[in-house]
């Protein structure tokens, strides 16, 4: 199964590189992203008194109500990305449970949900290509996948591809450290709740390019050379 997922991603990627506009999804994907970005804000502020009340919020808040394969996925992507990161963060639990007491969510919390959710959205979404049998660039094997194996090996393969916002403020911090700059680390000190999801917002291009192959590492090289 894990070739015919890999196929099935390889599939997705070289007919968006044909075609960018295909399906809607990477115009789908950074509109959510953008959204995403600002919802992490209030979440850092107000969190949820559940998973699923964590999952209609952001659904609500970010997923939109197209009815395209692309805004299917987001939604989708969206509850996978909550589930996926309480996984990771068993103290999620905790804080959800103390309801109002327990304040917002913690921004490693929020920058992982943020990364994780952009690999779930494309896993998401080839799991609806596998189930509708929707027609790709290139020809791929059709197949049956009742239990959603392809759409958890591809985000657990692409998840890494997206930067992490927490990460890229605190390289920032230390570059404004290393230079000098007092203002913008004391800005990125003692406010991230506006300074992530600023991050975050920038971070969405690339973070859709790279996770549907339209940004490549071989490309970000070549960039850096003629730079």
């Amino acid at each position: 199964m894990d070739e015919i997922a890999a196929d099935y991603l390889r599939a997705l990627q070289e007919t968006l590189r044909a075609d960018p506009s295909a399906f809607g999804l990477y115009e789908t994907a950074c509109a959510a992203g953008e959204r995403l970005a600002e919802a992490l804000g209030s979440l850092a502020q107000e969190g949820a008194r559940s998973e699923n009340s964590l999952i209609a919020r952001l659904v609500s808040e970010v997923g939109g109500d197209g009815g395209t394969l692309a805004d299917a996925a987001v939604r989708r992507g969206l509850a996978a990305a909550v589930r996926d990161v309480r996984g990771r963060h068993p103290e999620l639990d905790g804080v959800m449970g103390a309801g109002a007491a327990g304040g917002g969510l913690a921004w490693d919390i929020l920058c992982d949900l943020y990364q994780v959710f952009f690999a779930d959205l494309v896993g998401e979404f080839l799991r609806s290509v596998v189930a509708e049998h929707v027609t790709l660039a290139v020809p791929v094997l059709v197949v049956a996948d009742p239990e959603g194996k392809i759409a958890d090996w591809v985000s657990k393969k692409v998840v890494d591809l997206v930067p992490n916002p927490c990460e890229e403020s605190a390289e920032a911090t230390e570059l404004a450290q290393a230079v000098g700059t007092a203002e913008s680390v004391m800005d990125m000190a003692q406010d991230p709740a506006a300074v992530l999801p600023k991050i975050a917002e920038k971070l969405v291009p690339g973070a859709v390019g790279k996770v549907l192959g339209l940004v490549t590492e071989e490309a970000v090289r070549g960039e850096g050379a003629v730079a």
